[in-house]
């Protein structure tokens, strides 16, 4: 976030709102986009958003994040109808980049590539709110009362899709795993 934008949200009531908020806010964005930069900026927008309305404080804690998430879905979903092109790094200045590294080699690169590939496809085919558990739960490390919160859902329900998300993953790579 921008400094000056940051101090603009401390001021006020508001900074409560950002502070009992935010954290999850974020992790919700961050699970919907590529960097941490472009989930701070959707943040951003959420609470200045909340901003335009003065004061949500007539709203209580949950129906204040329910808002709030709405809010960030939204903005979300327009971040796809109006697509920002990410910047591209040169490949000579990518090579001598992995070259300065003693890290893996090339093949072993390729191979990780592969893998997290496939992780992404078979994540791809689990229901959504299964989808949206596992990225909070590993991706954001986020605990299952938390979850439970953000997804207006009951926490054991979301421990089922947790798990039942996981079991799928299992079983459908056990199936890759014998076909090569």
């Amino acid at each position: 976030m921008q400094q000056h934008e940051k101090h603009k949200l401390a001021q006020g009531s508001d900074s409560t709102l950002y502070d009992r908020h935010g954290a999850i806010i974020l992790a919700y964005a961050r699970s919907h986009t590529a960097s941490w930069q472009d989930a701070e900026d959707l943040t951003l927008e959420v609470f200045l958003r909340a901003l335009e309305y003065d004061n949500l404080s007539w709203l209580s804690p949950k129906q204040q994040l329910v808002w709030l998430w709405r809010v960030a879905h939204n903005k979300f979903i327009d971040s796809y109808r109006h697509p920002v092109q990410p910047p591209t790094v040169p490949l000579v200045e990518a090579m001598e980049h992995m070259c300065r590294d003693k890290g893996p080699t090339p093949e072993q690169l390729v191979l990780r590539r592969e893998e997290i590939e496939w992780l992404y496809k078979a994540v791809g085919t689990l229901p959504l709110q299964q989808q949206q558990v596992l990225q909070l739960r590993y991706g954001e490390d986020l605990r299952f009362a938390e979850i439970a919160v953000l997804l207006n859902k009951r926490e054991a329900t979301v421990r089922k899709s947790c798990s039942r998300g996981l079991a799928l993953l299992r079983k459908t790579y056990a199936r890759q795993q014998k076909g090569t």
